[in-house]
């Protein structure tokens, strides 16, 4: 099944068609993707790790959950449909707290992602011996500690992708937490 997205302008309004995946990223089209971690309530972040076989960061730490947004989505609907995917668990929207969004473009050899981005955090305590991962996408999944994280960025980004966006949010999420303390 060949994936369509809704192409946007680059200040982010629709532009009124849709375009395939391919051709998303063969000619750089803008479009919607989201991000989410999921935070147990030990603080700690779930971190999913790329398959070997991705095109982009294979074998890298990378966030919960996330991906393109499909045409006639919204975020949340793709976020409770990404996590079902690659983790085999549900969420509902009322656990969804949207965090924020930005724009990125990442270009990896053939590949040109033109993306609006939008994150988002779940408070869940989850264990993840009982999900079942879409092993083309995740290879593991794993608890991290906010330290461990915040010196893997300051590290150049020791083990996980270097996807500045989605660690600035979560660290900013981390220090608007503690803030409330």
């Amino acid at each position: 099944m060949t994936e369509s997205f809704d192409v946007l302008t680059e200040t982010g309004e629709y532009a009124g068609r849709t375009e395939s995946r391919e051709d998303c990223h063969k000619y750089g089209f803008w479009h919607k993707a989201v991000a989410m971690f999921i935070i147990n309530s030990k603080g700690q972040v779930l971190l999913q790790k790329r398959s070997g076989n991705k095109k982009l960061w294979p074998n890298m730490w990378d966030i919960t959950a996330g991906g393109h947004v499909l045409s006639g989505e919204f975020g949340f609907e793709a976020i409770i449909r990404e996590i079902k995917e690659e983790l085999g668990t549900d969420i509902e929207k009322n656990d969804i707290l949207f965090i924020g969004s930005s724009i990125s473009t990442n270009i990896k050899g053939d590949v040109i992602n033109k993306h609006f981005n939008e994150y988002y955090i779940v408070n869940k305590d989850l264990d993840i011996s009982t999900l079942t991962l879409q092993l083309e996408e995740v290879s593991e999944v794993k608890w991290f500690e906010k330290e461990d994280i915040i010196n893997r960025i300051k590290n150049n980004f020791d083990g996980i992708t270097d996807k500045g966006g989605c660690w600035d949010y979560l660290i900013k999420f981390y220090e608007w937490k503690d803030s409330k303390k």
